[in-house]
């Protein structure tokens, strides 16, 4: 299992994208959280095809944080079913990679 993740979920406006970032950040269960700008996603919901304009949210976080990373993710998320996807971080800066383990230590 990698040491690091990153970790990305949507939602549907900019304000809920900056909430779920701080709120991520504030808890330590993410090191840091990039909000990318306005994405077009398009998916199968209740027997339809539905298009939505959504915000993604990029975590990153160590590996033994997910747990309560995705508990926070589920838990501030305003949808039925929110999206959160966890990539391991294969390489990376060792300074970097030593921040993201410090800030999310478990204090």
């Amino acid at each position: 299992m990698a040491e690091f993740l990153t970790v990305m979920t949507t939602t549907d406006s900019a304000e809920k994208a900056e909430a779920l970032a701080r709120g991520a950040v504030e808890a330590r269960v993410a090191a840091c959280a990039q909000i990318s700008a306005p994405v077009t996603s398009v998916y199968h919901w209740d027997g339809a095809v539905e298009t939505a304009r959504e915000w993604q949210v990029l975590f990153k976080t160590a590996s033994v944080r997910f747990g309560e990373l995705e508990t926070y993710i589920r838990g501030a998320h305003d949808y039925d079913v929110p999206e959160i996807i966890a990539t391991p971080v294969t390489q990376g800066g060792a300074d970097y990679l030593a921040w993201v383990a410090a800030e999310t230590a478990a204090r």
